[in-house]
């Protein structure tokens, strides 16, 4: 499977999953942003540096979505590797935020 064709199963799996993914431009906000999964009134969402590799990005959404409840959900078998991979190879939770936007 390419690269793209895996980012954009997990973009997938993100919505079933209630998730809104989106690219930013980080280097235009003038402070230090990592991309990651965080709240926002509520509402989850996964922001990404939109000029990261494709292969960061990858592995960002991965780890998002490694903790959310997929288990029961159609997964191309491929990408529910990676995601399990990622949420292996993370030694502490994503960060996670809460912010009142």
């Amino acid at each position: 499977m390419r690269p793209e064709q895996i980012y954009q199963e997990l973009k997938d799996l993100a919505e079933k999953l209630g998730v809104t993914v989106s690219e930013q431009n980080f280097r235009a906000s003038g402070i230090p942003v990592k991309s990651g999964f965080c709240l926002i009134k509520g509402k989850m969402n996964c922001i990404i540096d939109k000029n990261i590799s494709l292969h960061k990005k990858t592995t960002i959404l991965a780890q998002s979505l490694c903790d959310l409840p997929h288990e029961k959900m159609f997964v191309v078998p491929a990408v529910r590797d990676i995601i399990q991979k990622c949420g292996r190879k993370s030694s502490h939770e994503p960060d996670r935020h809460e912010h009142d936007l």
